[in-house]
């Protein structure tokens, strides 16, 4: 593995989707007779559907995740991309990192927020819940993206915005920059060992030079 490059979630991270999930859930767990508080929906958003359910319910539950979908669905047209993140992709790419979206989600939702973020002239590779059998906080998907896309583990960062994207980057031995845009406060993010928090985005782009993706590329 050779290359050099960035592994970004997009959830929370390219757009602004985690408490549309958190309703979502909400709701699928009620049409099956469940019940879970919002705050602790929101608290384990970013895992994979397996693990999250687990969590809540203690078991999985095929049909829970198929009514998550058909809700989620629903409330997609409501998703809105964060301010300035096809910008931040393009900014990463143009300074010669190679860009893997590295996500939970299933391939056929990630083709619907790309077209909404509208930067695929960024993106390198994708990585999405079909590639891979243990979703975050595994850190199956990014091995997966260092594989795929052949970048060097010494020389390759995330970037996402939950304590799930900083543990899988934790066991998959990468650095981890984090965005607040999922609702994690920068002491949750930092007590899992990221290596710098930004408010958005705008505020990674704003100080992009001197933060650890900027330093990678100049590198």
């Amino acid at each position: 593995m050779t290359g050099t490059g960035a592994l970004v979630d997009v959830d929370g991270t390219l757009v602004d989707s985690n408490y549309h999930h958190t309703i979502a859930w909400s709701r699928a767990l009620r049409d099956h007779g469940c019940n879970a508080r919002l705050a602790a929906i929101h608290r384990l958003v970013g895992m994979g559907s397996s693990q999250l359910l687990e969590t809540l319910i203690g078991r999985s539950d095929d049909k829970i995740a198929e009514s998550w979908r058909t809700h989620f669905d629903e409330l997609l047209a409501e998703v809105l991309v964060l301010d300035r993140a096809a910008e931040l992709l393009r900014s990463i790419h143009d300074r010669g990192l190679t860009v893997v979206l590295a996500t939970s989600s299933p391939e056929n939702l990630l083709g619907v927020l790309r077209t909404k973020i509208d930067a695929d002239d960024a993106i390198d590779f994708v990585v999405t819940a079909d590639d891979i059998r243990a979703a975050k906080p595994e850190p199956e998907v990014f091995e997966v993206s260092l594989a795929k896309a052949d970048l060097a583990r010494d020389r390759t960062v995330v970037l996402g915005d939950s304590v799930w994207d900083a543990k899988a980057s934790a066991r998959a031995g990468l650095p981890c920059v984090a965005l607040e845009t999922g609702g994690f406060s920068r002491p949750e993010l930092e007590s899992e060992g990221v290596v710098a928090v930004y408010r958005d985005p705008g505020d990674l782009l704003d100080q992009f030079d001197d933060s650890p993706i900027g330093k990678l590329a100049g590198s």
